[in-house]
């Protein structure tokens, strides 16, 4: 009987600690999806919050320096626009007119900090003609 009762206090301790570490980790990972009208909407509310921005690359924006792997550019949707700077490698399908979610902070400038770019891949691939 003494037994059994360990081990359900164990198991019992070994579930709660999986449920908390699950709740944290997820908790520490959620960040709000802002379109960019939305993110400049909210004004100086989400300065320095870990956001994710969807929008499309603005074409003559765009400034890539390959030495020191930085890449500036705006993004818009709605006829709004956010400045980005990104340090890193730039992905493979970026371009302008580029649809992007970007992850990063909104410094007091207004300039989006990047810390990942990700590109929405087409929803239909046609061949080269």
């Amino acid at each position: 009987m003494f037994k059994k009762r360990k081990f359900l206090i164990g198991g019992i301790i070994v579930v709660l600690a999986i449920a908390y570490l699950g709740y944290t980790g997820f908790q520490s990972s959620a960040s709000y999806y802002y379109t960019v009208s939305e993110a400049v909407g909210q004004g100086s509310s989400i300065y320095g919050q870990a956001l994710r921005i969807n929008g499309n690359v603005v074409g003559d924006s765009v400034k890539t320096d390959v030495g020191s792997l930085t890449l500036r550019f705006d993004v818009t949707e709605g006829g709004k626009s956010i400045p980005v700077f990104y340090r890193g490698a730039t992905p493979d399908n970026f371009k302008a007119d580029a649809e992007l979610v970007i992850e990063g902070k909104l410094d007091p400038s207004g300039v989006l900090q990047a810390d990942n770019i990700l590109t929405k891949c087409p929803s239909k691939y046609v061949p080269q003609e």
